[in-house]
C-alpha cells in the first residue's frame, strides 16, 4: 500500500499554484490540479507523470459557488487528503475590465474568488481531511490587508479593485485564525501567508507593476508551510514568506472573526454546523 499523501493545490495551473504543484510532486505527493483551463491542467498533469510523479485534473471556475462544490464531490470520494492549499485567486485588476464584478451567484466578485470560494471548498473537504490527519490546510494571502465593513462587504459602495482585492485577503486570514482554533486537537493545522511581495506571475503584471521577487521565492515560503516538520504542530498564524508575521489587527478580533463566519456561511448556502 502506498505511503505517497495527497494534496490538492487550487489554481494550479500557472504562476504561483504551478510551481507549488510541482514542487510537491517531486516530493513524493500525489497530486489533485486545478483551476479553469482544462488544457493546461492536463498538459501538466502530463508533464509531472512523465517525472514520475502522480496527478489528476478537475476543472471548476471558482467564481461560481456550485462549481466549487463539484470540486469537492471529485474529491470526496478519495481515500486521503492529507494538504489542502487555497492558493486560486483573482488580482485587483480584470484586464480589459472596469468597475465593480459580480459571481455567478451575484456577489462581488473578488471577495468570491479569493475568500468565499475557498471557505465553501475547505468546509466540504473537512471530513476527508480528518479522516487523513495529520493534515495541513494552506491559505495563499498576501500582506495587502484591508479592513471588513460589514455594513458594505460586497463593496456596493466606495468600490475599488485593490480594496475588494485586499479585504477578500483579510478575510482569508480571519478565516485561517478562526478555523484553527475550531479545529485543536484533530489533527488538521491551518496557516496562512503572504508567500512574497509583486511575482513575476500574470496578476502582477495585469496591475501594470514591474515584479521584484520570482515565482521560486513564493513557491519556497509555501512548499516550507506544507511541508517542514519544525511546522507540524503550528496553527493559526500568518507568514510573511518564511517568517512569522502579524496581520491586521481585525485577524485578532474574535467578534469580527466570529461575524465573518456567519456571514460566510450564509453566503455559502451552510448550516450553521457548517453542512452542505
Amino acid at each position: 500500500m502506498s505511503t505517497a499523501k495527497t494534496a490538492l493545490v487550487t489554481g494550479s495551473t500557472d504562476g504561483l499554484g504551478r510551481a507549488v504543484a510541482r514542487a510537491l510532486a517531486a516530493r513524493g505527493y500525489r497530486l489533485w490540479l486545478h483551476g479553469r483551463n482544462e488544457q493546461r491542467g492536463l498538459a501538466l498533469a502530463e508533464e509531472i507523470a512523465a517525472e514520475g510523479g502522480e496527478a489528476r485534473f478537475v476543472r471548476a471556475n471558482l467564481a461560481s459557488l456550485a462549481e466549487v462544490r463539484q470540486l469537492a464531490a471529485a474529491l470526496s470520494g478519495q481515500p486521503r487528503l492529507e494538504l489542502l492549499i487555497n492558493n486560486a485567486g483573482i488580482g485587483p485588476v480584470t484586464p480589459g475590465v472596469s468597475g465593480r464584478e459580480l459571481s455567478a451567484e451575484g456577489l462581488e466578485l473578488r471577495f468570491t474568488v479569493n475568500y468565499l470560494s475557498g471557505f465553501l471548498l475547505t468546509r466540504l473537504l473537512l471530513p476527508l481531511l480528518e479522516h487523513s490527519a495529520p493534515a495541513r490546510i494552506i491559505n495563499v494571502a498576501s500582506g495587502a490587508q484591508y479592513p471588513l465593513d460589514f455594513d458594505n462587504l460586497m463593496l456596493d459602495r466606495a468600490y475599488s479593485g485593490m480594496r475588494a482585492y485586499a479585504q477578500s485577503k483579510l478575510a482569508q486570514i480571519l478565516c485561517t485564525v478562526d478555523l484553527a482554533e475550531q479545529l485543536r486537537g484533530r489533527g488538521i493545522t491551518v496557516n496562512c501567508l503572504h508567500p512574497a511581495t509583486y511575482m513575476d506571475t500574470a496578476m502582477v503584471r495585469d496591475m501594470g507593476v514591474a515584479p521584484v521577487n520570482s515565482i521560486a521565492s513564493g513557491e519556497a515560503a509555501v512548499v516550507h508551510l506544507a511541508c517542514a516538520g519544525a511546522l507540524a504542530q503550528t496553527t493559526g498564524e500568518f507568514f510573511n514568506g518564511l517568517e512569522r508575521a502579524t496581520a491586521h489587527p481585525q485577524a485578532y478580533d474574535q467578534a469580527a472573526r466570529r461575524r465573518l463566519a456567519e456571514v460566510s456561511e450564509r453566503l455559502a448556502g451552510l448550516s450553521t454546523d457548517g453542512r452542505a
